[in-house]
């Protein structure tokens, strides 16, 4: 198979299976042998965590290029076009760059073939292998490689990074990599690798041994946020590690602990940086679709949290927010119907008016996907552009307008309101 166009490459990874029959590294391990290893050609940091993982590797990757460095950055899901998934310096693949990786992994997958007819790749691997040998190609001097799932078996877990962080351990996939959140956290440990630092953010106490253990095991040394370093976030957000300090514009609590993981990360690596220039790179991080401010009065804010660690910490800042401006939280929403929405529900107030919806994607809920109680609490619009541009209409100056529950819902606003 050649591609020729973009489109043809995106239709193509869409067609591939999700999962192997086998959850191993095998097949992956493969193909990245017949193309010569294009992952150890760079250097890496590992990102994994439930919730947490996409900010931080923003943040790490503006403060690697603030620092001089040429930084690739592989993160998922895209917000706004699928070429957002492999960045260098913050630019997004070229289409032309994104048909010659997928011929390169043909022709990889073609030789392998030779010896294995029933050989293939699942999307996610595919992905990867076109993010490592585009580094490769660019000659990135740093990686930032974000996991997809868990740890220890996802795709993404043939590097052996400078620094592997860990943002947090909560409940989420479960079915894949659960079911407990012991279970979760060794999944996620998996990314720790003999001698190499890593860090830790804002981990149930509970969970903490499972990580101590793998990291002790690997002689890594451990990075333990509140133990080695620390973040306040009351007028502004503070991190602090030893006798250095360094302020920052005041975000979520939860952005927060991503900001102070990023900062230890890249200290590790020794690269010389002024905190003016931290500051800057951090300040000036714009993350797509997490706490996107679409407008300021009424406050509309997209979030693509969709999980219950994320949701709660979500709702903690925009009821914060309400306390301030006195006015009404309108929320329109949908999910993934195979995650806990009871539990996720159970976290609105009553004030809250909120409003449910649906987009055309398999695993999205429809009306029916939703616990009865939640349906007969609040109302269902199968339309979420009708219901959007609604309850945009209905807020008034002091309201807020909350749009999340999915990142699939809120690229699609986003990309709504540019247009």
């Amino acid at each position: 198979m050649k591609f020729t166009n973009a489109k043809e490459v995106i239709s193509h990874l869409y067609s591939l299976p999700n999962l192997h029959a086998k959850n191993d590294l095998s097949y992956i391990k493969r193909v990245l042998a017949v193309l010569d290893n294009p992952q150890d050609k760079v250097k890496s940091i590992h990102i994994t965590g439930t919730n947490g993982k996409g900010s931080t590797s923003y943040y790490l990757s503006n403060l690697l290029k603030k620092a001089g460095q040429k930084t690739g950055l592989f993160v998922s899901p895209y917000i706004y076009e699928f070429n957002e998934r492999i960045q260098v310096n913050g630019e997004n693949i070229p289409n032309d760059d994104l048909v010659l990786l997928a011929n390169e992994v043909e022709k990889a997958i073609a030789t392998i073939k030779k010896q294995d007819s029933k050989f293939a790749l699942v999307t996610f691997e595919y992905e990867v292998v076109m993010a490592f040998i585009y580094f490769a190609w660019q000659k990135c001097d740093y990686a930032v490689i974000e996991v997809g799932i868990g740890g220890q078996h996802d795709k993404t877990n043939v590097i052996t990074p400078e620094v592997s962080i860990i943002t947090t351990v909560g409940l989420d996939h479960e079915k894949i990599i659960g079911p407990t959140i012991q279970d979760i956290a060794r999944e996620k440990a998996g990314i720790i690798k003999k001698g190499r630092p890593v860090v830790v953010g804002n981990v149930p106490k509970e969970v903490l041994p499972i990580i101590e253990k793998k990291a002790y095991d690997e002689k890594a040394p451990l990075y333990l946020l509140w133990r080695d370093f620390t973040v306040t976030d009351d007028e502004h957000i503070t991190y602090a590690c030893g006798n250095y300090q360094l302020s920052f514009k005041t975000r979520p609590r939860v952005e927060s602990y991503d900001i102070a993981v990023a900062i230890c990360a890249f200290h590790l690596l020794d690269l010389p940086l002024s905190s003016d220039k931290i500051r800057s790179a951090i300040d000036n991080t714009l993350i797509p679709g997490r706490y996107h401010l679409l407008k300021s009065n009424p406050l509309i804010i997209l979030d693509g949290a969709h999980n219950i660690q994320a949701m709660k910490n979500l709702l903690e800042f925009m009821h914060a927010q309400r306390e301030k401006r006195k006015g009404t939280i309108r929320v329109l929403i949908t999910m993934m119907k195979d995650k806990d929405l009871e539990e996720v529900f159970s976290l609105f107030d009553n004030e809250d008016q909120v409003v449910l919806t649906t987009i055309p994607y398999p695993r999205a809920a429809k009306l029916s996907d939703f616990p009865s109680d939640i349906q007969k609490r609040y109302p269902y619009e199968e339309n979420w552009q009708k219901a959007f541009d609604k309850m945009k209409k209905e807020s008034q100056k002091d309201d807020i307008l909350l749009v999340t529950g999915s990142f699939y819902l809120v690229g699609a606003a986003l990309n709504m309101e540019e247009k």
